[in-house]
């Protein structure tokens, strides 16, 4: 059984369909790029996967169930400009957050999650940062922070909605690092991301998507000339042969 599969999602905005009959089906372990031009619905289409807004139709499930009973099993990482980083809290408040499928929401976190945080924190390098507020961090750190939350959640899923924008080089390679250590322990995770340039480096799926789905499937046979032109509407030259196949 897959752990996630989209079924003929459907999403508008004021009647404008911003998202059209969406479908795929996920195989448990991998990292999925999801590829395409702004305005491709690339972020839409994790927020509706999510029903933080809603969809016109169309289902997610979850290892085989509605998304909504499943919910606990997914964890997610916005986009930063989407987060009020003058909110007056810390670092490990924020990881802590991550913990709140596991304790309740009003209940007052338990020494082990705390010991959690800890750790995750500890993952993404930002552990001497603990208490300090995120709005004195930078964006690098500040991304570190809420990937350090996703990990507190201990999910299945992991949806990330452009983790390497604005992250400084070392950020970016120790996110991939920590991708890939998710991998490795059969998580499954799910990346908006817009340098094509690292597409077959860093994802073993890519979701071409432009409205709909371009295409879906292993990066190496999937990410292809053709496909991205198909994609981007033909407004792609740039790319080096030694990163695209076909």
């Amino acid at each position: 059984m897959n752990p996630l599969v989209v079924d003929q999602m459907t999403v508008a905005y004021d009647r404008q369909l911003v998202l059209e009959d969406v479908s795929f089906s996920v195989p448990e372990g991998k990292l999925v790029g999801i590829i395409g031009p702004n305005g491709a619905g690339k972020s839409t289409l994790m927020k509706a996967m999510l029903n933080f807004i809603p969809r016109m139709h169309g289902n997610v499930f979850v290892y085989g169930q509605p998304y909504e009973k499943q919910r606990h099993l997914v964890g997610y990482v916005p986009q930063r400009n989407s987060v009020d980083w003058d909110f007056p809290t810390n670092a490990l408040d924020v990881v802590l957050m991550g913990r709140y499928g596991h304790i309740g929401l009003w209940k007052r976190p338990r020494k082990e999650d705390v010991e959690i945080a800890m750790q995750c924190l500890d993952k993404v390098g930002m552990l001497s940062y603990a208490k300090r507020q995120i709005s004195q961090l930078s964006g690098g750190q500040q991304q570190r922070v809420f990937l350090a939350r996703a990990l507190a959640q201990d999910a299945s899923i992991y949806l990330m909605d452009e983790p390497f924008v604005g992250v400084d080089a070392a950020t970016e390679k120790a996110i991939i690092q920590l991708l890939n250590e998710l991998k490795t322990r059969g998580k499954t995770v799910l990346v908006v991301h817009h340098d094509l340039q690292t597409v077959r480096d860093y994802f073993d799926y890519v979701l071409l998507l432009n409205k709909c789905v371009i295409a879906f499937g292993e990066t190496e046979r999937t990410f292809t000339y053709d496909h991205i032109q198909n994609t981007y509407g033909g407004k792609v030259t740039f790319l080096s042969t030694t990163h695209i196949v076909g």
